[in-house]
């Protein structure tokens, strides 16, 4: 084939589809941003900054990928759009030059007790074709190695027209599932403790029961004692088997009693029913502490955790069964899969192999494919959401990541740079929200929002390279190089809290004194067992407060007033003033506005469309009725008071005719966690994750405790605002309070009194003490990957 001279000599013009190279955006107005409007290089890594609730989300999550996910949505026929999410379009004038946007956020994978690390992942889906293919004895298809397929089997006649006569045939079916039956695939099975239940010692009618709601003579102990099943006057250690089984596991019955028709049933159904039903969560305080009492959780004795039937765990390849490749280290599991040579599996082996060599290279291979999804850690889980991406081979795609670095160590976040480094180098756009310097440094392009947060926020302050940010005197220029010096002089313990043999998890019978009436530090790198050692040594109870990395629930009818508890001595000093019912100032209770019910907006639903909110014509937005908006405090109404930032609050009940001490407190804890910009009536789905963490921090605050312990309170925190966390940690401590602190960012280490570091490695190469002693003499003798780390960091 000849190719064609070319005549021209000069070089010919660029192509006009080379020159949509920006993502343009102007005018977004989402959340609290104002008119922002920004273009980002495409193909290039682009970093945006700025302080926690500064507009970083709004702009790139709810603008920019949002539109992209809601224009591809559109390019469905309306049917299929019916069973799709609908959004809205964001709050912007022009969008232009989008791509196809991958989101690997921070939302915490399902908490399913049923989903793990293998099932998120699809390698189980992959391993239990292997196995069904390649196991001996064979025992079925891929869902007899399944843990969510249960083994049924039935038989019957159907009946069916053919040729105009109708025939029966008889039918039978049979499907050999992996679950275990005994705790139907969940690995553990829930033991009721009858000691918690009722005093076997006394009768019914002596008030044997002991379940919340059960005593002082309402119906629920009625129902037993006139039941006529048993004598309420004989103690309960005195019943015969009979009496006992229906006392506590008799099937529904219906029966009169009392002269009243009502349903009997075993004490054991019934609190299963009517408690255990629900999530942990969302009990009352007291159910909560009864339910934590009572409920025991146990290894399933029949399938030994492994979720497994015996069928499953029976067939085995090369002397291993699927059982034990999930409950392998990946790491090793790699390994294994790898020594397979079996050519009739070759491209399942081959998908496999990467997958787990993706676990490897991400910092993952120190999970179990049986870890349970629910027990990973925001950084974990987005770290996982990372894994089916690497190895892709889609070009010109927009990827966009909510701080990828959160709990990672200095010595991980290398990796995770470079993982974004190839993904950009493969011809992507990607678009990082982060706060870590050590990311920011890598990148191409650099946008800073502020320049505060909230109503202070909102608008771009700085656009241009990494070196115009350090000179660019923006919050976050000036706090770029910031380094927080180690402490020439440590305080004292008061005394230690010893811990012994610990072997929770990966743990390696550690054993380690935390001394106590300082500030000691946790850390090692991801997945050595920092916060096994912790949360699984320092049970949260007695003089504990514990602050996990536990996401927080909200509607967008929760905010702030209502998750502290802020809301009900505001709502009694409401009513005290003015002689009426408190639950006239709740928007969810009797002041609701009638319209909107309480909402503020009214919501309309266009099937496969996006629904509409409107502001509610009656209340105006303002979420109450009229009426209610007539009484007030300290010249204020309720919807007044709601749409005050907590610093304003925090003055208006702290003196004078609105003064409220118990309002006051919260508001003032608040303050010290940095969210004094927050709106009282802002609603919690609108808050960002680093907000969110304070929020439950300064809620835990206010337990009574000697010992706090907090697990990465850093995360989704700026530079500036880390500043501002350790001077409330020293306060804790000068207030005599214990502060263990699990974390990596070298700020914290730096100002430690106490560091205990654990490693070398993740996983099983981890579980180790490798070092405990002052942060100096760690920079000194710079002996674990820690110290190494934290002495570059010190410019030690």
């Amino acid at each position: 084939m000849s190719m064609a001279p070319r005549t021209d000599p000069q070089s010919p013009a660029p192509h006009v589809a080379d020159s949509h190279d920006l993502i343009r955006v102007h005018g977004a107005r989402e959340n609290n941003l104002k008119d922002v409007s920004i273009e980002i290089p495409k193909r290039r890594l682009t970093v945006f900054t700025g302080v926690s609730g500064s507009g970083k989300s709004s702009l790139v999550f709810d603008t920019i990928a949002a539109e992209s996910q809601r224009l591809i949505n559109e390019t469905y026929s309306a049917f299929v759009q019916g069973f799709m999410p609908t959004l809205a379009r964001p709050e912007v004038d022009v969008l232009d030059g989008l791509t196809t946007v991958i989101t690997v956020d921070q939302q915490r994978l399902g908490a399913d007790p049923r989903s793990t690390v293998g099932t998120a992942t699809d390698a189980n889906a992959m391993l239990r074709i292997l196995f069904s293919r390649l196991g001996k004895p064979h025992i079925g298809s891929p869902k007899a190695f399944s843990f969510n397929v249960a083994s049924i089997s039935g038989a019957g006649a159907v009946t069916m027209e053919r040729g105009g006569q109708t025939v029966k045939e008889r039918r039978s079916f049979s499907i050999t599932g992996g679950m275990c039956p005994r705790c139907e695939g969940r690995g553990s099975v829930s033991d009721l403790d009858l000691t918690q239940l009722y005093d076997d010692s006394k009768s019914l009618s002596e008030g044997a029961i002991t379940v919340p709601g059960y005593t002082g003579g309402g119906w629920n102990s009625r129902l037993y004692s006139e039941s006529g099943f048993f004598d309420p006057d004989k103690p309960i250690r005195k019943f015969t088997k009979k009496e006992l089984h229906d006392f506590l596991h008799r099937e529904p019955t219906r029966m009169k009693i009392a002269g009243i028709n009502m349903t009997y049933e075993g004490l054991i159904p019934r609190i299963q029913r009517s408690m255990l039903a629900k999530e942990r969560e969302g009990m009352q305080p007291h159910i909560r502490e009864f339910v934590d009492r009572a409920v025991t959780f146990t290894t399933c004795p029949d399938c030994d955790g492994t979720r497994l039937n015996e069928g499953a765990r029976s067939s085995k390849i090369k002397r291993i069964s699927i059982a034990d490749a999930c409950a392998m280290q990946i790491s090793d599991l790699a390994d294994w899969v790898r020594g397979l040579d079996e050519p009739s599996v070759a491209p399942l082996l081959t998908a496999l192999q990467q997958t787990l060599d993706s676990f490897v290279e991400i910092g993952l291979g120190y999970l179990s494919l049986d870890r349970p999804a629910g027990t990973l850690s925001g950084g974990e889980a987005q770290r996982v959401k990372m894994i089916r991406h690497l190895g892709s081979s889609l070009t010109d795609v927009t990827y966009v990541f909510d701080e990828p670095t959160i709990g990672l160590h200095p010595h991980d976040i290398q990796r995770m740079n470079d993982l974004l480094l190839r993904l950009r180098d493969k011809g992507n756009t990607v678009l990082v929200v982060e706060h870590k310097p050590e990311t920011i440094a890598i990148a191409d392009h650099v946008v800073d929002l502020g320049p505060g947060a909230g109503t202070a926020g909102g608008t771009v302050c700085f656009e241009g390279t990494v070196e115009g940010l350090r000179t660019g005197g923006t919050i976050t220029g000036r706090h770029f190089d910031d380094r927080a010096a180690v402490k020439e002089t440590v305080r004292k313990p008061t005394g230690t809290l010893e811990i012994r043999g610990a072997r929770t998890h990966n743990l390696q019978g550690v054993d380690v004194d935390i001394p106590l009436g300082v500030l000691a530090v946790v850390t090692g790198v991801a997945g050595s067992g920092k916060s096994s050692l912790v949360h699984g040594s320092i049970p949260a109870g007695e003089g504990v407060v514990s602050v996990d990395q536990a996401a927080i629930r909200g509607s967008r009818r929760s905010n702030p007033a209502t998750y502290t508890g802020l809301l009900d001595p505001i709502r009694k000093a409401f009513a005290k003033v003015n002689g009426v019912k408190p639950a006239l100032f709740s928007a969810n209770s009797e002041g609701a506005c009638p319209t909107c019910n309480g909402a503020g907006v009214i919501y309309t639903d266009l099937a496969m469309m996006a629904g509409v909110a409107t502001t509610c014509e009656e209340c105006e937005g303002k979420r109450f009725q009229a009426s209610v908006l007539e009484y007030h405090l300290g010249g204020r109404d309720i919807s007044e008071v709601l749409a005050m930032s907590v610093t304003e609050a925090e003055e208006f009940f702290g003196a004078g005719e609105a003064a409220t001490p118990a309002a006051h407190r919260i508001l003032t804890r608040l303050a010290d966690v940095g969210l004094g910009y927050l709106t009282l009536g802002q609603p919690l789905t609108t808050l960002s994750g680093g907000e969110r963490q304070r929020l439950k921090l300064a809620t835990h605050m206010a337990e009574k405790g000697g010992v706090y312990v907090l697990d990465e309170p850093t995360a989704g925190l700026h530079l500036a605002d880390v500043e501002q966390l350790l001077g409330l940690l020293d306060r804790l401590v000068d207030a005599g309070k214990s502060v263990i602190v699990v974390e990596h960012h070298q700020a914290v280490m730096a100002h430690a009194d106490w560091i205990i570091d654990l490693g070398p490695g993740a996983g099983h190469d981890g579980g180790r003490l490798v070092f405990e002693g002052t942060p100096a003499d760690l920079v000194a003798s710079r002996s674990t990957l820690t110290g190494k780390h934290l002495a570059t960091y010190v410019g030690g």
